[in-house]
């Protein structure tokens, strides 16, 4: 199923509380732009929203290998192990620390937040998404 909004940039998720179901042009489009804007950043935050830990582990996987990123590791430390109790999670990432942090929490929507950032060109700094939970597979 696809989104009866006109979804035709990344402009058009903001303000979204859940990503849209995209057609195959849209995606496509979806991550082209993105890519361009992601190589302006020199590092990246992550913010998951899926309907179960495995689901949001599985987006940020597939996200780190379409983009050539290093698989952030658990921060069991912080966070327990992923899959803790069963429901919606919220997984935050950070490829400065290398870690990820997961937690259960009601309420979100689903989708993908990425946060470009880079000191040397602030101007390149922006948070993109909801992107579906597929964009990457």
């Amino acid at each position: 199923m696809t989104t009866d909004l006109p979804i035709t940039d990344l402009a058009g998720l903001r303000g979204l509380r859940t990503a849209p179901d995209l057609d195959a042009a849209q995606a496509r489009r979806l991550r082209e732009e993105l890519t361009a804007l992601l190589g302006a950043c020199g590092w990246f935050t992550v913010g998951v929203m899926a309907p179960s830990s495995s689901s949001a582990v599985a987006a940020l996987r597939q996200l780190e290998a379409a983009l050539g990123w290093p698989a952030l590791q658990p921060d069991v430390a912080r966070a327990g192990e992923p899959g803790g109790a069963p429901g919606p999670v919220f997984l935050k990432g950070n490829q400065r620390t290398g870690l990820f942090q997961l937690r259960r929490e009601d309420g979100l929507g689903e989708g993908i937040l990425i946060t470009g950032h880079d000191a040397a060109d602030p101007a390149a700094e922006d948070t993109w998404g909801p992107l579906p939970l597929d964009l990457f597979a």
